[in-house]
């Protein structure tokens, strides 16, 4: 995948690949709440995805890729933790997701 690349470095390719990566996650992930209080828990989950997702951009365009890469890692697992607890179907999905 990066055999051009340290593996221990931070590089922007690298930031740009898991933010890529993620946004397939979010486009493929479909809801699975059935309450109400499972949809507002899904809706929680969703924003902090966002939120930590925008940080990550904003972050790698100021240069900071560690910020950056950091960011994308807790944006990921909020999506999912909601695939893992049943909130989001992930669709069979392992290169994305941690299944069930």
């Amino acid at each position: 995948m990066f055999s051009d690349e340290s593996k221990d470095r931070i590089t922007k390719r690298r930031v740009l690949y898991y933010i890529k990566l993620s946004k397939e996650a979010r486009g493929k992930a479909t809801s699975l709440a059935t309450t109400d209080l499972e949809r507002e828990n899904l809706t929680k989950m969703l924003r902090m995805f966002d939120d930590y997702l925008s940080d990550s951009e904003h972050f790698l365009k100021n240069g900071d890729f560690v910020r950056a890469f950091g960011a994308v890692n807790y944006a990921h697992a909020w999506i999912d933790c909601a695939v893992k607890t049943g909130l989001l179907d992930g669709h069979g999905d392992d290169r994305l997701f941690t299944l069930p």
